[in-house]
């Protein structure tokens, strides 16, 4: 049995998430506590599987208390976070200082609609009980990488010559797939790739409308390279990462002889909108020289059938995340079981193995 604490300062919301966690036979609530503080003594008291951690609240306010729980116990948190500009910046830095995973709340700080995201939690709940603990540390408790134009700069440009009109944008573009997570690996990822990146990022996050601006916006502040929300017609530039918006699956279509974005909202795919399948299909249609994957932690398989399919069609390297940092060993997985895998790195080593293939 998976036992949880409800954090939240709202007393209704406390008893909906309570009820909702308890009609899984699996989980069971222990303890709910009103505020920051007195959710580290319930946590404490209880010791509890996966802790859902309200962002705002008096007293002490969700991400204080997510700092002191990374640095005992290190439970499994879930942000539980409202769909505003605010809420959505501070679930970011939740994500950043360690948190597992976020769900939104629908409606708001006070939701009335909550049980939409029932199957969501359940399922982040039932994974959070397996990560490894390890994997939860902080990015600035984890030992820096460093940029990688501070170091073999002079042979990335001797090799790859990316001044060339020819390196610009259709012969080779990079496609980054991540779920659970994800938002802490991409920060690793991108923010070590140099100013000069040859080539265009294009980068699937699962996560809903309304956090990927502030996804997109944090790690632009952050990063060499230029990181953006994907817009629908967008021509694909080299150096730019694009991610797709929540709720829109990220494709790619011809504009004369340039390769531009395509956002749509058809049909889920694998569970997710945006799917990383529906990206990389997209990719194997339109006929790069060549693609660089990559795919990072996250639950379930999204993009093994896209990976297989550009494997048959075209030049395709693939480089998936090892299970030794990835918070979630399910889409990483997904791939490596599909013997589609050209190369597996811990998380730290990923920007260089995709340089090496620039």
């Amino acid at each position: 049995m998976i036992r949880a604490v409800v954090v939240d300062d709202s007393a209704f919301m406390r008893k909906m998430l309570s009820d909702i966690l308890n009609e899984h036979p699996e989980i069971t609530v222990v303890a709910t506590a009103r505020n920051g503080k007195d959710g580290l003594d319930k946590i404490a008291e209880h010791q509890p599987d996966v802790v859902t951690l309200d962002v705002e609240m008096p007293v002490m306010t969700g991400i204080e208390a997510l700092e002191e729980i990374m640095n005992t116990t290190k439970t499994p948190v879930i942000m539980v976070s409202s769909m505003t500009k605010e809420g959505a910046e501070t679930t970011m830095k939740a994500m950043e200082l360690g948190a597992f995973d976020f769900i939104a709340k629908p409606s708001g700080a006070i939701s009335l609609d909550i049980e939409k995201v029932k199957d969501n939690l359940f399922e982040k709940v039932l994974y959070a009980r397996q990560v490894s603990r390890n994997t939860l540390t902080p990015l600035k408790k984890i030992a820096p990488v460093k940029r990688l134009d501070q170091f073999k700069r002079t042979a990335f440009h001797q090799n790859n010559k990316i001044s060339s009109a020819s390196q610009t944008t259709t012969k080779t573009i990079v496609a980054i797939g991540t779920s659970t997570g994800g938002p802490k690996a991409l920060q690793r990822v991108l923010t070590t790739l140099p100013a000069d990146f040859p080539y265009p990022i294009m980068i699937v996050q699962h996560m809903p409308k309304g956090f990927t601006r502030s996804l997109s916006e944090r790690l632009n502040s952050l990063s060499a390279i230029t990181v953006k929300e994907a817009e629908d017609g967008d021509i694909l530039q080299k150096g730019v990462a694009y991610i797709a918006p929540g709720g829109y699956h990220l494709k790619v279509r011809r504009i004369g002889t340039s390769v531009g974005i395509h956002l749509d909202q058809l049909a889920f795919v694998n569970g997710h909108r945006p799917s990383v399948d529906a990206m990389l299909l997209s990719l194997a249609e339109i006929c790069p020289e060549r693609v660089i994957a990559v795919v990072m932690t996250g639950m379930g398989a999204d993009g093994k059938e896209g990976l297989i399919r550009l494997k048959k069609a075209h030049n395709t390297t693939v480089i998936a995340e090892s299970e030794n940092t990835a918070v979630v060993y399910g889409m990483p997985k997904a791939a490596f079981e599909a013997n589609i895998v050209d190369a597996v790195r811990d998380l730290n080593d990923i920007s260089s193995e995709i340089l090496k293939h620039c």
